[in-house]
């Protein structure tokens, strides 16, 4: 415990509660004399300067130590004593200034307050310093005021939910990256910045904040991001069935529904037990983005599954998609990692749509057949699935069905008719 330096006490504690991290005490308290002062370890005299203090608090607070610390410096005739506590504060405080107060006085104060708060008001001004040109100082609480005035606009429209989510992701990150959404430049540079978006990101951005202009009735000349077209990753049935095989029984039943269906990730998951048929083996899709509504056919594999499910709410899949979804993020990079393979870690609920797509048109080369399976309003969306994979090496399983039995047997495992010879029929199946 240190002596005081005013009478030489050692009656002395510890002037409230306040301690560092390693255990030290910032301020301490003389019994004897009412003396409040630091642990000091160094002292320098400061001349040629004296401190003018008045009453008031104000006058006080607006001393900065820092300026005195960096005074010359002499060891004769002080105008006062300066202590640096360089064990706890690091920062100049005003010894004599601050005992000069009565000890019950509220205007004393350690010094490291008036400190830290110079050093927080640096900080803040070496960011604004360094902010982008046209970044919001006082305009982020406007900001966010407009965009969520334009997520209640969209809604009002009729926009999906999922649009509405994606277009105030983006606004907010835009904004929290140091964009001024009431200056369309700095939002031009921000999103020109963002150098791990791909071009459909950027594309995105630019589409969300030019809807957000015309509600609040501005214009900007938007910049020209054209997205590169690129095909589809489709894997093979083989990988698919590894990643169903290895998830969770939820999660298995999802990913196996998407499968057989191609039906989108939102669509499996709006489903609820009534839209399902398990004797007629059929689900009815309510569809998304303005599609079609249908009816697809379920096998039985896929039934067993979905049958083990608890049948407790009125959703099939209850809960919330974006849980669910990082959860099956977290059982793909499980199994991509036991396997040793890339391709399974690329595998999207999306990529299984994109899948029976291409497998289906592979099939029945019948393009207005998959567009009624995926719900398409346009055939323009569907004919990408006509090049995406392209099989060389056809190779099929041939089965021979001589009773009307064995052709009802061979037409349920998946076999396609052929022709007639010999007074038999002919199947095959693709391998």
């Amino acid at each position: 415990m240190p002596n005081c330096p005013e009478c030489a006490s050692q009656r002395v504690w510890k002037d409230g509660i306040r301690s560092i991290r390693n255990g030290e005490v910032q301020r301490w308290l003389c019994r004897s004399c009412g003396h409040r002062f630091s642990d000091l370890k160094v002292k320098v005299n400061v001349v040629k300067q004296s401190l003018e203090l008045s009453d008031s608090v104000h006058d006080l607070r607006d001393f900065n130590p820092v300026d005195i610390s960096n005074r010359d410096v002499g060891l004769q005739d002080p105008s006062f004593t300066v202590g640096e506590n360089i064990r706890s504060h690091g920062f100049s405080i005003v010894e004599k200034a601050i005992n000069n107060f009565p000890p019950n006085s509220k205007e004393r104060q350690c010094m490291c307050h008036q400190d830290n708060g110079a050093k927080n008001l640096a900080k803040v001004e070496s960011r604004n310093e360094n902010r982008p040109a046209g970044a919001p100082n006082s305009d982020h609480a406007n900001s966010k005021g407009k965009i969520v005035s334009y997520a209640w606009w969209m809604t009002k429209e009729g926009y999906a939910e999922s649009t509405i989510t994606r277009r105030v992701k983006l606004l907010k990150t835009l904004v929290k990256r140091g964009a001024n959404l009431l200056d369309p430049e700095s939002v031009k540079t921000i999103i020109s910045k963002q150098e791990t978006w791909s071009t459909t990101t950027k594309e995105h951005a630019v589409t969300a904040y030019t809807s957000f202009l015309e509600t609040h009735k501005g214009s900007w000349k938007p910049p020209k991001y054209r997205r590169v077209k690129k095909l589809p990753f489709i894997p093979t049935e083989t990988e698919v069935d590894q990643l169903v095989a290895s998830c969770n029984r939820k999660t298995a039943a999802f990913l196996q529904l998407l499968k057989e269906t191609g039906m989108r990730c939102g669509e499996a998951w709006n489903l609820e037990w009534i839209d399902f048929s398990f004797e007629r083996r059929t689900v009815n899709v309510t569809p998304e983005k303005g599609g079609n509504p249908r009816v697809l056919v379920m096998s039985s594999k896929l039934i067993a599954m979905l049958k083990t499910l608890p049948q407790v709410c009125v959703k099939a899949f209850d809960g919330s998609m974006r849980h669910f979804a990082r959860n099956f993020r977290r059982q793909r990079r499980r199994t991509a990692y036991k396997l040793q393979s890339r391709r399974i870690k690329k595998i999207t609920f999306h990529t299984l749509r994109h899948w029976k797509a291409t497998m289906e048109y592979h099939r029945t080369k019948d393009i207005l057949h998959v567009k009624q399976l995926l719900g398409h309003k346009s055939i323009q969306n569907t004919l990408i699935y006509t090049h995406l994979v392209s099989f060389e090496d056809d190779q099929f399983t041939c089965r021979v069905a001589r009773t009307l039995q064995e052709a009802e047997n061979l037409i349920e495992a998946g076999f396609d008719y052929v022709t007639d010879m010999d007074n038999t029929k002919l199947f095959r199946k693709r391998k």
